[in-house]
């Protein structure tokens, strides 16, 4: 048995429990920066935030569902917003289920289809640090992934 093959046995209940955890974690973020009000959805919205204010984004979540990994524009828009982050330390993930954090947000509630949910950033409301252990969970768990060169880690949220 080689080290990567013990390696592989050791961490897979470990990274389960960790990715459900950080999903976990980020669906609690997501409600409560919508009821802070710290919550920016949308390619273009979110491109405007971090060009007027990148230093109040504390975490940025990118979503594409299957189909929408063809899309080229929007790949291309994920490029350089995961670039702009990484270049301001902003913690960012990736989540492949736009439905369910559409769920999540209740985006388009009012006008019966929801917006564009691909990008979402969560900024602090002022300059004090918004302390939410949620918060505090998802930066260890991005830390922790890119420890082992995983820059924009896939996250899974809880049904």
């Amino acid at each position: 048995m080689t080290l990567e093959e013990v390696r592989g046995q050791d961490t897979v209940p470990e990274s389960t429990d960790r990715m459900q955890g950080a999903g976990k974690a980020l669906h609690e973020l997501l409600l409560s920066a919508q009821r802070q009000g710290c919550l920016t959805a949308g390619v273009y919205e979110s491109a405007k935030v971090l060009n007027v204010d990148p230093d109040n984004v504390t975490f940025c979540v990118l979503a594409a569902d299957e189909e929408d990994e063809g899309d080229i524009a929007l790949q291309i828009h994920f490029t350089l917003i995961q670039a702009f982050c990484c270049e301001n330390d902003i913690d960012i993930v990736r989540v492949g289920d736009v439905q369910r954090l559409a769920a999540i947000v209740g985006a388009g509630e009012e006008a019966g289809a929801p917006g564009d949910l691909h990008c979402i950033l969560i900024s602090n409301p002022n300059e004090d640090a918004w302390k939410d252990p949620a918060l505090e969970k998802l930066s260890l768990f991005c830390e922790e992934s890119r420890s082992v060169n995983d820059w924009v880690p896939n996250i899974t949220l809880p049904e």
